[in-house]
């Protein structure tokens, strides 16, 4: 009985997550939508578009409408880790959809509306890659 349960989660989990990657910290992804060029990588300096919000969908913080992209400098600790994790192996142009389990969004300074125990949903697009070590 144990282990038909088992195998019904890990079914029913497999169905409501299709195409979603998990990394050996926890980071879930997903690519929505396909970049082209060289996969960025830790040293890259890159420009992004990003929204966080809950799992229920309640919107963090978001810069998709702003007029610039952000630029972020992968593993120089300027992201969460998530977003950092999320970044690596992305093309211009592409889309991810991240699930970041609480340690890898922690912050040292929490904005009001952040709670530290959440785990959240980022969506990524990457812009550009402005540099590359």
């Amino acid at each position: 009985m144990k282990n038909t349960l088992i195998i019904l989660a890990i079914a029913l989990c497999a169905s409501c997550a299709p195409n979603k990657a998990v990394t050996a910290s926890g980071l879930q992804y997903q690519i929505l939508e396909k970049g082209s060029g060289t996969p960025a990588k830790a040293g890259d300096e890159v420009l992004i578009f990003e929204t966080t919000s809950y799992r229920n969908g309640t919107v963090l913080y978001s810069n998709y409408n702003a007029a610039s992209p952000v630029k972020v400098l992968i593993g120089g600790n300027q992201a969460t880790a998530a977003v950092d994790e999320g970044l690596r192996g992305m093309r211009v142009g592409e889309v991810r959809e991240l699930t970041a389990p609480p340690h890898l969004v922690k912050r040292k300074g929490y904005p009001p509306n952040v709670s530290p125990d959440s785990t959240l949903v980022i969506k990524i697009r990457l812009d550009k890659i402005v540099a590359s070590q």
